[in-house]
Order: structure tokens, then sequence, then C-alpha cells
């Protein structure tokens, strides 16, 4: 789908729950199909307490049916709304009352489902052309029907474990959430142990547990939700052994600049599928896309809520 095809696609709602206006202006907003000319609805949810109150703020503004939630250092790459028009109109065919959407997740097998790229792991999983089936979504990219009647749950404090919980919701009400084959971009800074984020993340998990206890275990991108906790305290000892033991950096740093970030991805494609059997996709993906021509932050709605 061309770049004026993308222009006449029913108009979306993107919401993004933004600390940082260089990782917001250098990541989501350097997006082609937020950068040029749109008719998309662009919400910025800014000093929310946590991911809940941000989202459901949106939802009930958003003037659109469909909306995607976007993490401020994702970059939705050429041709990502295409992706996502060919995963919609699959699933009006074969489960018209799906849950939530998402470019990552896993399933209730704890596999992974997904296609992506991360700064600090590489490329992740590989295109697939059906909507898959999983258990929870990774947060970086949510995407539900206001119509549908789901919610986030305010229970759940902070910005952590909410995408498992609303993935958890819709199951609960017979809709199947999907990984669907959307290519972006995760431009995250240094990956910090969970133990950094202690207090943050525990009133996250135990809330969760405590609401989906008959449904144990829950397979999340980060940890495994189990009646003993075994993975969770599993990967705390092992990545304090990772930093303190063998004094290992746990990630990468991420990209600073937006065309150095692209390269390296276009590498990283290159890599895995040599350009004559991608015809050049890599190059049609991404391009140049000068972080100066990012729009300004005044042609977006920007919502601000004091601590």
């Amino acid at each position: 789908m061309s770049m004026a095809e993308e222009l006449t696609m029913k108009p979306l709602t993107f919401v993004v729950a933004t600390n940082n206006r260089k990782t917001l202006e250098r990541n989501f907003l350097a997006s082609p199909c937020v950068r040029e000319p749109h008719a998309h609805q662009v919400l910025l949810q800014e000093r929310f307490e946590s991911a809940a109150a941000a989202y459901n703020d949106a939802i009930a503004r958003s003037k659109n049916d469909l909306i995607v939630f976007v993490h401020q250092d994702i970059l939705l790459p050429q041709g990502w709304l295409s992706d996502l028009q060919l995963a919609l109109e699959s699933l009006e065919a074969t489960d018209p009352i799906w849950g939530v959407l998402g470019c990552y997740g896993q399933n209730r097998q704890n596999e992974g489902r997904g296609y992506l790229y991360d700064c600090g792991l590489g490329i992740i999983g590989a295109p697939f052309e059906e909507p898959q089936p999983v258990q929870t979504l990774d947060e970086i990219v949510l995407i539900l029907r206001k119509s549908s009647g789901l919610r986030f749950d305010g229970a759940i404090p902070d910005f952590h474990m909410y995408g498992a919980d609303i993935c958890m919701t819709a199951a609960q009400r017979g809709m199947t959430s999907y990984a669907i084959s959307a290519f972006c971009i995760h431009n995250k800074h240094t990956r910090k142990p969970l133990f950094r984020f202690l207090k943050a993340f525990y009133d996250c998990y135990w809330p969760l547990k405590r609401k989906w206890k008959d449904s144990l275990p829950i397979y999340t991108t980060c940890t495994q939700v189990t009646r003993f906790d075994h993975q969770l305290y599993w990967t705390v000892i092992w990545e304090t052994y990772l930093r303190y033991i063998r004094e290992r950096k746990l990630g990468e740093a991420h990209v600073s600049e937006t065309q150095t970030l692209l390269d390296r991805v276009e590498a990283a494609l290159q890599r895995r599928q040599p350009a004559e059997q991608h015809n050049g996709k890599a190059s049609a993906l991404f391009g140049s896309m000068p972080v100066e021509e990012s729009r300004e932050l005044a042609h977006h709605d920007a919502t601000r809520r004091a601590r």
C-alpha cells in the first residue's frame, strides 16, 4: 500500500503516554503515518499517574473507533498501516469480535509471536500471514476498538502489566487477542533489571496475580505470573548475577538519532534476508526520515495532568 493509499484509510486515534519530548520526537512522531499529512487523531497523554488513567481518558476522548496505544520510543515504519489493514481484513473474515491486537505477544504455550526490531535484541520474530492468537500482548503497541467496551483497570497502578490485564479481560468476555505481523521498531533505553523497578513492578504484579488467580499461569513478554512466582524470582536472581558478579551490561542504550537507528534496522534486515529476497523492502520501509520534519506538538492534542 502506497502512502497515498494509506492516507485514504479510515482515520485512527493514536495514543501515547509520554514523559520525554526528545524520545517522542525521535521515535513515534518520526513515524511516516503521523509525520506526513494525515487525518488521524493523535492524543499525547502527559503527567498521568498510570497507564490506565492515561489510556481510559484517551478512549473517552477518541473521535475514532479504532485506537492504537503506542509507547513513545516506538517508531512505526512506512507500510505499518497497510500491515494493520491486512490484519483487520483477515480478522473481519475469521474473528470479527477480536479483543486486543498488538505487535508482539506470548501465547498459552509461552511462545512469542510477532515481528519487530529491538535496539538491544535486534530483529525478533519473522513475518507471518495470519494474526496469531496470544494470551497477552506487550504494551509497546496495543490496538482495540472503542466500541468493544474494553477499558484499562485502574486497580493496576503505574505503567506495568496493563497489557496482560486487558488481554485477560478480553478473554474473560469471550474475545481473543492477537499478535499481528506489523513490523515496528522499539528504540528503548538500556534495559533495567526487574529489581530496579522493584516497587513499581510489584505494585502492578501482585494486583494482576490476585485478580486472575483462577487463570494462572499468565505468560507475558517480561515474566510468568504463576502460583509460586518462581519465574519472577529467578529473573531477579539471574539479572543480579549478571550485573554484579559478571559485571555485564543488560541491554544496549537507545539510538539518539533517528536516521542512524533506521540504518541499523535496514542493515539487520539485509543480514537476515538478502536484497534479492526482500526486493528492497527495507529501503521502502525506512528511507530518509529527518527528525527536523517531525510535526510540532502543537498539531496534536496534548492532555496534561498533575501527578
